[in-house]
């Protein structure tokens, strides 16, 4: 029995000290790492990723269906304005020039006819006929005196006036071809009519051809090249792409939620994926006046004032908008801050041993790093997003995490 007692009560001691460590354990502040909050210059930028731009690019096609007989450039060739780039069949074409060239050459000759040969020819007719009308006129008249004196016949009188009728009638018809050949009436402006007509035949034959023949329309570097010789170009299909001498420039998106922070003139630092060793200036210059709806972006352009020589059209850049700047903020590790883009931004804030729940107003927004513009005080204790503690619980600090002093990196905000 005594043995029974005793192991009893060794048990129930037991027990005692397992309840009361449970319950000390229980009452201990829960370890966690803080951060403070420091005054540090911060800098808001943002960060987007873009390409470069030649200032204009230009497709080159087709303006007629035709098969493509030669291709006189490939990428990267430098071309100037007029260079011929492609050509196309033209066969049919040189034959239509040539076929309108003759036509244009014949009613040349025939209006040097008409003037030279028809025109001269028109008037001495005339003068031939007025010439035989004055003498039919005499003839007649002396017949009729004759015939009424009773030399000649009645028959004689009425023959000299069948001569002098067919006379003045030639007399006419002569009149009336002379004036038509004479300058500026209506057989030279026909003859004329008919060289302007062949002129423009000559004309629109060439601009045919022109057209087989597609030349650059400005200075510039031949960017794609997508046809060969044999294949066919088509109305609205790009035979090649060429980038427009000039300054180049940035092309990039933002996302929409950032815009409200940039404006035109801003300065930025970009640097390309094939040589992020060596930044360079550029300048923001333009902003889309809308969004895309898909995307959920905006559009924008940056000037490049002094671009590295090696920078070439669609190469991929990292572009980092330099905006508002404080040398003396309240700054805190992002991961610091608890619904940084709802409308209630808060922190966990350790005080007297306790995770308290502390709303805060955000300022601007580093490289990993929020300026808090109300709500907390330098020097107060913050608990990070990544410890296991809720508003109310017991905690206690260990070193603190992620805590740096004025150097805090300044940063730049999501893509």
């Amino acid at each position: 029995m005594m043995e029974r007692r005793t192991l009893w009560i060794a048990g129930g001691a037991m027990a005692l000290a397992g309840l009361a460590a449970a319950a000390w354990l229980m009452a201990r502040p829960a370890p966690v790492r803080v951060v403070t909050v420091q005054r540090a210059p911060i800098v808001q930028a943002v960060v987007v990723s873009g390409r470069v731009e030649a200032s204009a690019r230009l497709d080159v096609g087709a303006e007629l269906t035709a098969t493509v007989r030669e291709v006189l450039v490939r990428e990267g060739d430098a071309v100037r304005a007029g260079q011929t780039l492609i050509r196309l069949a033209d066969d049919e074409a040189l034959a239509a020039l040539r076929q309108a060239e003759a036509t244009l050459q014949e009613a040349r000759l025939r209006r040097r006819e008409q003037a030279d040969v028809t025109a001269p020819v028109s008037e001495q007719t005339l003068a031939q006929a007025e010439a035989n009308l004055r003498n039919a006129e005499r003839e007649a008249e002396r017949a009729r005196a004759l015939v009424a004196r009773g030399f000649y016949p009645t028959q004689r009188a009425d023959e000299a006036e069948r001569a002098l009728a067919q006379a003045r009638g030639a007399a006419q018809a002569a009149r009336v071809q002379a004036q038509a050949n004479r300058a500026g009436e209506v057989a030279a402006a026909l003859a004329a009519a008919r060289e302007r007509q062949a002129e423009a035949a000559v004309a629109l034959a060439q601009a045919r051809l022109a057209r087989l023949r597609l030349t650059s329309p400005a200075a510039g570097v031949v960017l794609a090249r997508h046809v060969e010789p044999g294949g066919l170009a088509q109305p609205g299909r790009a035979l090649l792409t060429l980038a427009v001498d000039g300054p180049l420039r940035i092309e990039a998106a933002v996302d929409e939620k950032h815009v409200r922070q940039l404006a035109p003139g801003m300065r930025a630092r970009a640097a390309a994926d094939a040589d992020p060793a060596q930044p360079f200036d550029a300048v923001l210059e333009w902003i889309a006046p809308a969004a895309d709806a898909q995307r959920g972006t905006v559009a924008v352009r940056l000037a490049l004032p002094d671009p590295p020589p090696w920078l070439r059209p669609e190469m991929a850049v990292s572009v980092e908008i330099v905006g508002a700047r404080r040398e003396d903020a309240l700054v805190v590790p992002a991961v610091a801050v608890r619904d940084p883009d709802g409308p209630a931004p808060w922190v966990l804030a350790l005080r007297d041993g306790r995770a308290v729940r502390v709303p805060v107003t955000l300022g601007l927004r580093g490289v990993g790093h929020v300026e808090l513009a109300s709500g907390v005080e330098a020097g107060a204790a913050l608990i990070p997003q990544t410890e296991k503690a809720a508003a109310g619980d017991r905690v206690r600090a260990l070193p603190a995490a992620g805590a740096r002093g004025p150097d805090i990196p300044q940063g730049v905000l999501s893509r």
